[in-house]
């Protein structure tokens, strides 16, 4: 196993990552924005207001991306365990 090919398992992995929290990162931001927009139309300042939305949709978006996320994962796992007998030579 070359160091090239270590970096490229590694990226590979980090890119995986980041495709798979990319849902519940994007509803999270969505939603921050939108929070922060009703507050600072309405003047309301209350710390509660932004955490507690975002934990709910965050979690709602998990369940709904779940089965897509567990797809996803299973199919990297499967091609890298598939690679290990040519990674050995």
């Amino acid at each position: 196993m070359t160091p090239d090919m270590v970096i490229h398992l590694g990226s590979q992995a980090l890119k995986m990552v980041l495709l798979i929290s990319a849902p519940m990162l994007i509803v999270g931001l969505v939603v921050g924005v939108m929070i922060s927009l009703f507050q600072a139309v309405t003047q309301i300042q209350e710390v509660t207001l932004t955490f507690v939305p975002k934990i709910i949709v965050v979690f709602v978006s998990m369940i709904v991306a779940g089965p897509w996320m567990v797809r996803t994962m299973m199919d990297f796992a499967r091609h890298y365990f598939d690679l290990i007998p040519t990674l050995l030579n």
